[in-house]
């Protein structure tokens, strides 16, 4: 146990470097950014004079190394700034727009884990088979299937033609109120408030969305859990296993399974940190009010203060990522617990 604490300390002092990197690259990209946020703010009617005021309100008119020193002196208070584009505190909105991701993301991934790694141990142990085929056939449509087409298709199927889905047009129907809020994520929310009616339509509204994202994800996750098992069934620990005696069970899932998780949760990893940040395009499909969409229009609002909290909460985010990807090799191997002291 005190050696996994120091591995996990070591981690997290790894880490700051890479914040400190990300903090000061996101500064100096912002601001080579093409449009001036002070004309933004000000409006298409303003004047020169009037558009020199909100650029000396921004602090846009003092020197480079003094505006990343303010702006580093509000991140050591947890003052992200102002967004110009919605008016409110850039925290604000990071807590309202993050979990909404999040919700999605993880629906997502689970989602496709409950396909994707049974039907890559079967593709594995049955080579050449239907079962083999239809992988491969679910691993190129979608990763040639772009997300927003596949959103597209689904919402003409199941709402337009079938009308068994409710309309892609946020987290909830217009009939529902949302939650009380307590994590941000709705179906947690109203679980914890006893209203499985909100419950219900919350996760009618995340189904579609979730489903798009799946079909993109569960393409690397099967993939690699294919390439894996088949990697672990050849070598020579599975060979001795069955050699022993060892029920096919217990070769498949003990030792051949096992040894293949770590290359997964790695693919996993990545699929999640690649997802989160680019799922802007399901977003904007089906309405849904998060992250991605909050980024994008920041960025062409040349909104200084939302785009660095956006890029600074994705590397905290990585962080984190990787911390529990970390700590998820020593639970399935030891030894990784042991080798990082």
């Amino acid at each position: 146990m005190a050696g996994r604490g120091a591995a996990i300390g070591n981690r997290i002092l790894q880490a700051v470097p890479v914040v400190i990197g990300v903090v000061v690259i996101s500064f100096l990209l912002t601001r080579a950014l093409p449009g001036d946020p002070a004309v933004q703010f000000a409006g298409v009617a303003a004047t020169e004079e009037s558009i020199e005021q909100v650029r000396q309100k921004l602090g846009l008119d003092k020197p480079l190394p003094q505006q990343f020193l303010i702006y580093v002196g509000q991140l050591a208070r947890g003052d992200l700034g102002q967004s110009l584009t919605t008016g409110q505190p850039v925290t604000t909105d990071l807590a309202a727009s993050l979990p909404a991701s999040l919700e999605l993301t993880l629906t997502a991934l689970i989602l496709s884990c409950l396909i994707a790694i049974p039907l890559g141990v079967l593709a594995a142990t049955r080579p050449g088979t239907w079962v083999d085929q239809l992988c491969r056939i679910l691993v190129t449509a979608g990763v040639s299937l772009p997300t927003f087409f596949t959103g597209i298709v689904l919402i003409y199927v199941f709402y337009y033609q079938l009308g068994i889905a409710p309309s892609p047009l946020g987290r909830l129907d217009f009939i529902y109120l949302d939650p009380p809020r307590v994590t941000g994520f709705f179906l947690i929310d109203a679980a914890l408030a006893g209203d499985w009616k909100t419950w219900f339509g919350a996760l009618k509204q995340l189904v579609m969305p979730a489903t798009t994202l799946a079909l993109f994800t569960l393409a690397p996750i099967a993939r690699m859990t294919r390439a894996a098992m088949l990697s672990a069934l050849s070598a020579d620990f599975v060979r001795t296993a069955r050699a022993a005696g060892l029920g096919p069970g217990k070769v498949l899932y003990v030792y051949a399974f096992r040894n293949a998780l770590l290359p997964v949760v790695t693919t996993l990893g990545m699929v999640f940190s690649f997802v989160l940040g680019a799922n802007v395009l399901v977003e904007k499909v089906f309405a849904w009010p998060g992250i991605g969409t909050y980024a994008v229009e920041a960025l062409i609002a040349s909104d200084y203060a939302a785009v660095q909290g956006f890029v600074l909460a994705m590397a905290l985010l990585y962080v984190l990522l990787n911390l529990i990807i970390d700590l998820t090799y020593s639970v399935i191997d030891p030894r990784f617990g042991t080798s990082s002291q």
